[in-house]
């Protein structure tokens, strides 16, 4: 869901629960997969809690405190849609390495037990088990407060016993039912500078769980099996027939003894066969040649004659395989058949992902892989012995990728091998990175490494469903974290590094990614740099058009006027129609703090909201936000064209250059174009795709505007060509789109309604109320998409 906290519909309807729960019923009665039917029982339970604490009071959905009696840094469990179940997510029944914990030191297993352990780790044996802990690094945080204990035994060890109090104090009225120990860990922390999407022990669970592939069975029993019988049965049949399927005059006949003697055993063989190779079919369809020859073969043994009808299907069945393959045992029949019986040796992809399944196991399983050649190297001869796979054979790239996903190595590094596929997978992949940059203010190593890990433990909390403009706990509102915070070092050196941070991630974003828009925790991310190295970079995030209630907040504006100052003037600026000299009027009036009526009058209160800026984008959409999605993405497209969706403030804030340069980051944008648009063409549902077309195009005319003029206008002219490159029906679907960039570029300008030209020029924006013109077929193309949206 989109956690953009300004951004939230007023109640929280118990009817998306509802549907919830059916669709998760439904899963768990019907699916044949029995643990995606478990998973389903699961949902099914935690949505049932989420009605029935809806019901009766116990949960406000919609409250940064949703569950009665918790705290807000309480992480809770979270529901699709950003609903709180009820239940703390470090709560529910002990966990192995708890009982194990409880066991080593004589506590009983009750429903006591968790608090007999907190207590535990208060007293001076418990605080040296969490001092080693913490000395080794061998241990995981998985859940923030799972950090507890062990930031009350650091502080507790630097002479910090008020601060360790005050946190025992807070905490201690939860500890019989959260989990405040960290999980032990064989192996200590990895270096943060190395991230990686998956763990080995992951990787090994995905392979060791990989079955046979039944397509890639059924053709590989028709390869070793079918195809080889049947030539059998064909070349029975020629000692009878000619090649075109007449009857010989210079052989035997089919009242042959032998003949029929040894077709009777080619019948006994198919039935045996038949038996025991159950994937593939084919053989078993009546009209298909192998059936045709084996029916006929069952009448001529039986001594049953041929009618006409069936003797002219053999006839033809065995003129058609000859004309086909050639006769059995010809030099191009034998060597097709050669071929398709290496194809048919070759081991079983499931067998590879076992043996690499086990070349993993002997690894350590909580981190990723430094180095995966080894793993994805051929079939060793030890191996073959041990397992009857032929060595030399070579690890297929479906299982390498899989052992690729656990690589672990610098992040440009994971990008530029594709380990990295999207935008989406980078943001899931940031946290690790900002983590580390966020503990290093820390002095302490041991609580630099503590703090980091708690750092990604919250960073994948899952997001609330907030209203009343409420926003999400940050991390600085943890009791444990607030009780370490004067351990930061806040100089300048630390905002240098935060800077640097900040740089390399949203250079390689915007390199790698060229034509997407940052996506939201990628967003979040980056805004936690942001702040860090104090460069008054407002960065946005993408918000909802299903929950958009027509409001700002103060940031927008703010990005406005730092994309005003960097575009006025350009390209951007006509092609869009923006006035960027009263977007930035309007932002200084938005920013300026307003008098608080509850407080002294010389003190003042920040706006939460920007009205003016909210009613600039829907007059510059021509809707007003509403219960229909389609208007209320037309206003959020607008505010996403006046701040640039963050490119203008990475650009002029945070200072990115992107290696490639930006005529190349425009070239990539408009390739991304056209394949969104061909993609389109076979959608029945397409406007999603064509939204993201029109976001990529805005992405093109950013970067467009930054070259210089000479090479914006090579590039421009150059567009053409490279729409040839693709589809005919791409290029003429976008030909207005590049009429009006050309237009634009040179010096023209759209009417109000966004064309020119009699409409053979347009702005191409993703939005639209009324039916999206990229989606009607261009005249003399054979397009397959009715009009509409």
């Amino acid at each position: 869901m989109d956690t953009h906290a300004d951004q939230q519909p007023p109640t929280a309807s118990t009817a998306y629960a509802r549907a919830e729960l059916a669709r998760a019923f439904t899963t768990a009665l019907g699916h044949r997969d029995p643990d995606t039917r478990a998973r389903a029982e699961t949902r099914v339970e935690r949505w049932r809690s989420v009605l029935s604490g809806m019901a009766d009071g116990r949960l406000r959905i919609g409250s940064r405190t949703p569950v009665a009696g918790l705290p807000a840094w309480v992480t809770p469990e979270v529901v699709r849609g950003g609903f709180a179940t009820g239940e703390p997510a470090a709560g529910g029944p002990l966990l192995p390495y708890e009982r194990e914990a409880a066991r080593r030191v004589g506590i009983p297993d009750d429903r006591l037990t968790r608090l007999a352990l907190f207590d535990h780790h208060l007293t001076e044996p418990g605080l040296t088990e969490l001092w080693a802990l913490l000395d080794t690094g061998r241990y995981q945080v998985a859940l923030p407060e799972e950090a507890v204990l062990p930031t009350v035994a650091w502080l507790v060890r630097a002479g910090e016993v008020a601060e360790a109090l005050a946190l025992v104090k807070e905490v201690s009225p939860y500890a019989d039912r959260l989990r405040f120990l960290p999980r032990p860990s064989e192996t200590p922390v990895p270096d943060a500078r190395a991230v990686h999407r998956i763990t080995a022990d992951d990787a090994g669970t995905a392979l060791s769980g990989r079955g046979p592939n039944d397509r890639i069975e059924a053709q590989r029993e028709s390869l070793a099996v079918w195809q080889p019988f049947t030539d059998e049965l064909l070349a029975h049949w020629l000692r009878v027939r000619k090649p075109d399927g007449t009857a010989r005059t210079d052989g035997p006949t089919t009242e042959d003894p032998a003949w029929r003697e040894h077709g009777a055993a080619l019948l006994r063989r198919y039935r045996a066969l038949a038996e025991e190779h159950t994937r593939c079919t084919k053989h078993r369809r009546p009209r298909e040649n192998p059936a045709l020859l084996r029916a006929a073969l069952e009448d001529a043994v039986a001594g049953r004659p041929l009618d006409a009808r069936r003797a002219g299907l053999l006839r033809h069945a065995i003129a058609s395989m000859v004309r086909k393959r050639g006769v059995p045992g010809s030099a191009g029949h034998s060597a097709l058949r050669a071929a398709q019986a290496r194809q048919a040796a070759l081991p079983a992809h499931h067998r590879l992902a076992r043996l690499v399944a086990a070349r993993l196991s002997v690894l350590p399983q909580g981190s990723g892989i430094p180095d995966t050649a080894p793993l994805v190297a051929p079939v060793t001869e030890a191996e073959a012995a041990s397992t009857g796979l032929p060595a030399g054979a070579e690890i297929p790239p479906a299982i390498r990728a899989t052992v690729e996903s656990a690589l672990s190595a610098p992040l440009a590094v994971l990008v530029d091998r594709r380990v990295v596929p999207s935008a989406e997978v980078l943001a899931e992949l940031v946290p690790q990175l900002v983590a580390a940059t966020t503990a290093d203010a820390y002095r302490d190593g041991a609580l630099r490494t503590l703090m980091a890990a708690a750092y990604r433990a919250f960073r994948y909390r899952r997001s609330l469903l907030l209203l009343n403009l409420e926003r999400q706990v940050r991390m600085d509102e943890l009791p444990w974290v607030r009780a370490v915070a004067g351990q930061r070092g806040d100089g300048d050196a630390t905002r240098e590094a935060a800077r640097a941070a900040l740089r390399e991630l949203a250079e390689l974003a915007v390199a790698a990614f060229p034509a997407t828009i940052l996506p939201n925790p990628l967003v979040r991310e980056l805004s936690v740099l942001a702040r860090q190295s104090a460069l008054g970079a407002p960065l946005t995030e993408e918000l909802a058009a299903d929950i958009f209630m027509g409001e700002f907040s103060p940031k927008f504006p703010a990005a406005a006027a730092v994309a005003g100052e960097l575009l006025q003037g350009t390209l951007y600026e006509r092609y869009y129609g923006i006035d960027y000299a009263a977007v930035r009027d309007l932002a200084a009036v938005e920013a300026a703090p307003a008098p608080s009526p509850d407080r002294d009058a010389r003190r003042s209160r920040r706006p939460r909201t920007a009205p003016a800026f909210a009613r600039l984008c829907a007059e510059r959409s021509g809707s007003t936000p509403s219960t229909s999605v389609a208007a209320n993405g037309t206003v959020i497209e607008q505010a996403q064209i006046l701040t640039t969706h963050n490119l203008a403030t990475l650009v002029a804030r945070v200072g990115i250059a992107p290696e490639p340069g930006f005529d190349a980051l425009a070239e990539r944008c408009f390739d991304e174009v056209c394949r969104l648009v061909a993609r389109a063409r076979g959608m029945d549902r397409p406007l999603a795709t064509l939204k993201d077309a029109a976001y990529a195009w805005r992405q093109l005319v950013f970067h467009l505007s930054l070259c210089t003029d000479t090479r914006q206008a090579a590039l421009i002219a150059a567009l053409p060509e490279r729409a040839a490159r693709h589809p005919a029906e791409v290029a003429a679907r976008l030909a207005p789109a590049l009429a009006g960039l050309r237009l634009v570029a040179a010096g023209g300008t759209f009417g109000p309604d966004g064309t020119a030209d009699d409409g053979r020029a347009r702005r191409l924006l993703g939005w639209t109320t009324a039916p999206h013109w990229l989606r009607d077929a261009p005249k003399g193309t054979d397009g397959p998409h009715r009009t509409g949206a």
